[in-house]
């Protein structure tokens, strides 16, 4: 009788804790340094973009509470392995190398690296590279990609820990070109600022790219990442992530199937 009794007892609690579990919010992993249309503060100081607002609909779809989490973007994997964030959504490109240290979704958007310079430069990569100054992010798929295909060029590649860093010395004149995601690029060449440079060129389809964006997650959350996977694909079939793509980025940059 008693052993039935902890038996129950254990089964109880086993349960309890499993429904606290399931009812705690998702905490949602982006870059802390804005990332204009994916992610960045609105005049609210809320945050918001495509990936924002995206991560939102798909915790919706789950019926789960998310928690919006700004994370370094150098620390962000070691954030979530450390269990201080439930995934990563921010513009994270499923790549071989991030899969042996973490897990990812399904693809839900894919666009290429493009390169960005003055307009009166004349340049066609990768052929014209040769004795320029680039800048690009790094720990993106475009520094990695930078590093395998571009070594050969002559160009000098130079890291920034953030993306607006980056354009900032493509503005000032301490680069001659950059290398970043091209709706990223699209974005910051509709400022006022930057009137005179334009896109020169989109990297071509590489290893170094990966299958597309991804939401990261542990190895380990197998129920996690199945429920994100049917989320995902219901955003992308209703149209919502299409609605939110055309909204903030300007185009459909959603992957269906």
């Amino acid at each position: 009788m008693k052993v039935s009794m902890m038996i129950a007892t254990a089964v109880t609690a086993f349960g309890l804790a499993q429904a606290t579990q399931a009812a705690d919010p998702l905490k949602v992993g982006i870059s802390g340094e804005p990332y204009p249309p994916f992610s960045f503060k609105a005049a609210s100081g809320d945050w918001t973009g495509f990936e924002v607002e995206l991560a939102r609909e798909i915790c919706d779809a789950m019926e789960r509470q998310c928690e919006i989490t700004p994370t370094g973007w150098s620390g962000i994997i070691p954030s979530l392995k450390a269990g201080r964030i439930d995934m990563i959504m921010n513009s994270m490109s499923i790549t071989e190398k991030r899969q042996r240290v973490i897990d990812f979704t399904r693809p839900y958007y894919f666009t290429p690296g493009a390169y960005v310079a003055a307009s009166d430069l004349s340049l066609t990569p990768p052929d014209d590279l040769d004795g320029l100054v680039m800048g690009v992010q790094a720990a993106t798929t475009n520094a990695t990609y930078a590093r395998r295909a571009l070594r050969d060029s002559g160009v000098d590649i130079r890291l920034y820990d953030q993306a607006e860093q980056v354009n900032n010395d493509l503005l000032s004149g301490r680069l001659d070109v950059i290398l970043a995601d091209q709706i990223a690029m699209a974005q910051f060449l509709a400022r006022d600022e930057a009137e005179g440079f334009e896109i020169k060129a989109t990297a071509p389809h590489h290893a170094a790219y990966g299958e597309g964006v991804g939401i990261g997650l542990r190895q380990e959350d197998d129920a996690l990442r199945e429920a994100l996977n049917t989320a995902i694909t219901a955003v992308i079939a209703d149209g919502t992530c299409a609605s939110l793509s055309e909204q903030y980025l300007g185009t459909d940059v959603c992957v269906d199937g």
